[in-house]
């Protein structure tokens, strides 16, 4: 018979190990704060786009009933005289009603180089509709009947480096048009790639994951695959490997990605990578739709998109999660958040929201690149948005899994406030290495490929190897895909004091609108992997 000693020290050896094994991969202590912002802008922020004003714009769907945010002046829209799109601004922490004339619901966007939000498409009168909405006080949206020349209707939407965006899916739409208009351009243009990729019964290509890569080709990811496609030539460059696993990552099986940020700019090769996380397994969303809510997928898929060779590698996150939103950093890290570990995108087809984001560090080993954050008290479900904030907070607002506006007797009520993550860099700890731009001005105009020279301080010890430059393009995000979305870093060539805590860091500017196409940037200084406040930067 054997010593019970021995049998205690063995029954803990084993429960320790199915301990070990059943642990995700490690993720760092718990960081970032929340705050609530507003409890009521009077619309769910299904929609967001940050402007060179430092203001808001975000919208629902005209078809929800009446909002909680009364039109000015007694104004209506046919019976509806309650707005569906809002204002919100960011240092002032007030919103007010902006007039849709169209139905905008799952619609697309991008800003043009002058700093107008250019949106498309949307549902039934505002399926083939452009809007025009610019940063200007008091201004209000400006809408081209017919401005498209197919119905959009989720759809994805790209800046291009000349300047156009283009306008690429949507629902039973297997094609591509450009915006504005040229007498060739007036028409669409074919991409079987999105007949490819369409699932029977559950599309799972729909809102496309689009990259502009630094060959000036684009990047199309829709369900589990994805093309390098030249669309001026209507040419599929290159097919990339299916993700492993094969399960679909777009739209209703809604996972998100991002093109990681791009270093090394003045290298003859510059290297492009994209990373999707999240999704629903292979008939998640029939299952859905019948009452079954099965979990969402816990994993990553990285790819250099510019290797001869591309292969996806797979990492797991701490949890599981679907309909979350991936927002880019200045210090060069993604943020998760947002979302649900059951269930797909669609109305009330998902279960158990996700309320801890995760940090990913790209540039740590693989296994421990994930960091879980502290958690929120408000469910983030369908139809929820973030987006990046001038000064490095991220606006986190929206969920709406219903086809109206219902705020009792259902599970995750329709959700009418906006909050702030403030990521762990801007905790003031971190005060003493906490730069602060000094110049150039805010609004500043910058060219291509030419130096930059930028003046910051520091209250501590400067660290003069640790300091970069960031250019973030502010993104249009709608359902889980934060559109046009990029990250630049600058290499410090030259920093040098020029006072008493006065520093000056020479950079060189990006060299063509392949890497960063004209338009309105987010500046900031980074120290230690500490991100000053940002500045609007116009690059042209």
């Amino acid at each position: 018979m054997k010593h019970p000693t021995l049998i205690l020290s063995t029954f803990l050896l084993l429960l320790l190990l199915l301990l070990l094994l059943s642990i995700s991969p490690p993720a760092h202590a718990a960081g970032g704060k929340w705050q609530l912002l507003q409890q009521n802008i009077g619309i769910s922020a299904m929609h967001m786009q940050l402007l060179h004003n430092d203001r808001v714009v975000l919208f629902d769907r005209t078809n929800f009933g009446n909002s909680n945010l009364s039109l000015p002046d007694g104004k209506c829209v046919g019976n509806d005289c309650t707005a569906h799109s809002a204002e919100y601004d960011v240092t002032t922490n007030t919103f007010r009603p902006l007039t849709l004339l169209s139905d905008v619901w799952c619609s697309s966007g991008s800003v043009a180089p002058d700093g107008r939000l250019i949106q498309t498409g949307g549902f039934t009168n505002g399926e083939r509709r452009v809007r025009i909405f610019e940063p200007c006080t008091g201004c209000d949206w400006k809408e081209i009947e017919n401005g498209l020349a197919a119905r959009r209707w989720y759809a994805t939407d790209h800046i291009l480096p000349d300047g156009r965006q283009i306008i690429i899916g949507g629902r039973r739409q297997f094609n591509y048009e450009f915006y504005p208009k040229s007498a060739s351009t007036n028409k669409v243009f074919s991409l079987p790639f999105l007949v490819q990729t369409n699932d029977p019964d559950a599309e799972n290509n729909l809102y496309p994951f689009v990259f502009l890569n630094v060959d000036g080709n684009l990047f199309i990811f829709a369900n589990n695959r994805a093309i390098l496609f030249d669309y001026v030539k209507n040419n599929v460059v290159k097919t990339y490997p299916q993700i492993p696993g094969g399960d679909p990552r777009s739209y209703p099986s809604t996972g998100s990605a991002v093109l990681l940020p791009l270093k090394n700019l003045k290298a003859r090769s510059i290297e492009a990578e994209v990373l999707v996380c999240g999704g629903a397994p292979t008939g998640s969303y029939i299952k859905a739709t019948k009452g079954t809510f099965t979990g969402a997928l816990n994993t990553c898929a990285r790819i250099k998109i510019t290797d001869p060779n591309p292969q996806w590698v797979l990492e797991t996150m701490p949890q599981a999660r679907v309909m979350g939103d991936m927002t880019l950093l200045p210090d060069g890290t993604v943020l998760l958040i947002n979302g649900a570990s059951n269930g797909a995108a669609g109305w009330e087809l998902g279960r158990n929201p996700v309320l801890n984001p995760v940090v990913y560090r790209p540039d740590n080993a693989v296994g421990s690149r994930f960091e879980q954050q502290n958690p929120t008290t408000i469910p983030r479900m369908y139809h929820s948005t973030a987006v990046l904030l001038r000064d490095g907070r991220v606006l986190v607002g929206g969920s709406n899994p219903h086809p109206d506006y219902e705020f009792t007797n259902v599970l995750f009520p329709t959700e009418l406030s906006v909050e702030a993550f403030n990521p762990d860099y801007l905790d003031a700890k971190y005060t003493n290495v906490r730069p602060k731009i000094v110049s150039s001005i805010s609004q500043a105009k910058i060219n291509y490929g030419k130096k930059l020279t930028i003046r910051f301080s520091v209250m501590g010890t400067l660290a003069t190897n640790s300091v970069s430059v960031t250019m973030v393009a502010p993104s249009f995000t709608t359902h889980s895909f934060s559109m046009n979305h990029r990250s630049l870093v600058l290499a410090s060539e030259n920093v040098k004091s020029v006072g008493k805590s006065a520093y000056e860091v020479e950079v060189t500017t990006p060299a063509s609108g392949n890497l960063a196409p004209s338009g309105y940037y987010l500046l900031y200084v980074v120290h230690q992997q500490i991100p000053s406040d940002g500045i609007w930067v116009q690059i042209m």
